[in-house]
């Protein structure tokens, strides 16, 4: 799998596009937005000239890196040589619908289709294509570069062919990768997003404040971050999304969203992406206090 195409140029796009092209790979990074695709190739150069201060590569490294990526706003064009295409778009079972029936109509008869979601079903995703047995999950930990664990999560159709392969490639890229099958929320956020949710009732219902919150799981459950804090590097929108996926697919309760989470993605505080969350946050700075909302 030599040529890679990877769609969307966020934050999870941008890290996968950077892991491809450091292990070797041609990477095609896709998006319809320009400016996107800009941004995306300026964090990647600033990831990779932060692994040259910790002299993890070298400068001739980062060269290399660099010159095996290439963006394209035309996702027929970009996924045309495509091996592997790797689907890192917005957390929306329409969009990512969309996106796949429009892969499969691009990308050669052979290429494996792979999406980056953390809890939609790839089964539903794969029904959309000509080549269900050829859709796979690759669920990537943000941030990507650091992050070792890959989800390789099977569809109902998904090869034993596929999957091996996936899983040999994923080891050859640096990461570790863990078989899991299609379940909503897989294994990590079916785990972590109802904790999160109950960190947040907790919040919600005065057991104690933000901090206090997220000094307990720390201090007390070794947490290298608290759940809040994390609600908000993840993005509450993104928390919402999953929960509700939670919900919907197992018909239970206790995946309802905290109340509270809804009607802060509501009035747009959304965590770090919009500087306020359960935390604030200021651009180019690490310190981070407890949002007015919650002090």
């Amino acid at each position: 799998m030599k040529n890679v195409s990877v769609i969307g140029a966020g934050t999870m796009g941008n890290g996968i596009a950077h892991v491809f092209a450091m292990a070797g790979h041609e990477v095609t990074l896709i998006d319809i937005s320009t400016e996107a695709l800009e941004k995306a190739m300026a964090t990647i150069e600033k990831n990779l000239d932060r692994m040259i201060s910790k002299e993890k590569i070298t400068a001739a490294v980062k060269s290399e890196t660099l010159a095996l990526i290439k963006t394209s706003s035309d996702l027929p064009a970009g996924v045309g040589r495509a091996d592997l295409v790797v689907e890192a778009a917005t957390e929306n079972i329409d969009l990512k619908c969309r996106i796949f029936a429009d892969i499969d109509a691009h990308a050669p008869q052979e290429a494996i289709l792979a999406t980056n979601t953390s809890s939609i079903s790839i089964t539903e995703i794969a029904a959309t294509t000509k080549r269900p047995e050829q859709v796979i999950g690759m669920h990537f930990m943000n941030p990507v570069p650091i992050m070792k664990l890959i989800e390789v999560i099977r569809g109902y159709s998904t090869s034993d062919r596929v999957t091996a392969q996936i899983m040999d490639l994923s080891k050859a890229i640096g990461k570790v990768p863990v078989e899991v099958n299609d379940y909503p929320g897989f294994v990590a956020n079916r785990i972590l997003l109802p904790m999160i949710n109950e960190a947040i009732h907790a919040l919600h219902e005065g057991v104690a404040g933000v901090k206090e919150i997220d000094t307990v799981m720390k201090l007390g459950m070794a947490h290298l971050m608290g759940p809040l804090q994390l609600a908000d590097f993840i993005g509450l929108d993104v928390c919402l999304a999953i929960l509700r996926v939670l919900q919907d697919g197992f018909g239970q309760p206790k995946y309802a969203p905290c109340p509270l989470l809804v009607n802060m993605v509501t009035a747009g505080k959304l965590g770090r992406k919009s500087m306020e969350g359960f935390y604030s946050y200021e651009a180019g700075s690490k310190v981070i206090k407890v949002s007015p909302a919650f002090a």
